[in-house]
């Protein structure tokens, strides 16, 4: 098929160019970015749009920010967090100092979400957050803490049934159409370009949590992810999935035991 040999060519040309690697992301979500990106920079063909992105780098941005879904909310799926607050955090409080990798933190909204149970939970002060993600653009959007008023209402209800502690408006300032997060949130925050496909372990971590990201991924590549995970991971170190993503039949399914089997919270055995 013309598409797929074309489709084939433009990742293949995305890595020779700019290093960003989607050669083992799955063919028919990116089929479908690739689709919508075309639209978005009136391409006709899919060999229109890699000659484009390989002379345009802006081009390339705008193509970046479909590959890479750069969409998410706090407190997502709150039931994932209220494990966490009520399985993972006791186990947690066992240890001196944290480590917690957030791998493919998009634009921050699960970075903050962690922040907030770890501070209500009395954690965060000794807690080094990683928030790691390949697109610049969502990390700078990450580290701001700045998001769309219009949301709030989602937000302050996934809190709420995440066991959430406090008033929800106690973490946030409101102007215009826009909140800004309380800095202190981010002060152990370090934001970070790291590519699953490509990078190694660069840090021991207590609590790895990667939600909505292996799914885009082929299988060898979802089993890279796993590695670097569980090598990341310290002796007995929790892997939080979410409800979405599975262990089985992967190569690291005997290497993790469930805590939360209906969220997909792991402990390294």
């Amino acid at each position: 098929m013309p598409d797929e040999i074309e489709l084939r060519l433009l990742i293949e040309a995305i890595y020779l160019r700019y290093s960003y690697d989607f050669r083992d992301y799955s063919k028919a979500s990116l089929k479908r970015r690739v689709r919508q990106a075309q639209v978005q920079l009136d391409c006709p063909t899919i060999s229109a749009l890699q000659a484009r992105i390989l002379h345009e780098p802006q081009a390339f941005m705008q193509l970046l920010q479909y590959l890479t879904i750069p969409v998410s909310e706090m407190f997502r799926d709150p039931e994932y967090f209220l494990a966490l607050r009520e399985q993972v955090v006791p186990l947690l409080h066992t240890y001196p100092s944290l480590k917690v990798w957030v791998a493919g933190c998009s634009t921050g909204e699960e970075v903050y979400s962690l922040a907030i149970l770890l501070h209500e939970e009395g954690l965060l002060e000794r807690t080094m957050i990683y928030a790691t993600d390949i697109n610049p653009h969502s990390l700078e959007k990450a580290e701001q803490g700045i998001f769309a008023l219009d949301n709030l209402r989602t937000y302050t209800q996934n809190y709420q049934l995440s066991g959430g502690k406090r008033a929800f408006s106690d973490y946030y300032s409101a102007a215009y159409d826009r909140v800004l997060f309380d800095k202190s949130l981010r002060a152990n925050v370090t934001f970070a370009d790291h590519s699953l496909a490509t990078d190694s372990v660069f840090a021991e971590t207590h609590l790895v949590s990667c939600r909505n990201v292996l799914i885009y991924f082929n299988r060898d590549l979802q089993d890279r992810a796993l590695g670097l995970f569980h090598d990341s991971l310290c002796h007995r170190g929790f892997l939080g999935l979410g409800s979405k993503e599975s262990l089985d039949f992967s190569a690291y399914a005997r290497q993790f035991e469930a805590v939360s089997r209906p969220e997909r919270i792991f402990r390294k055995r």
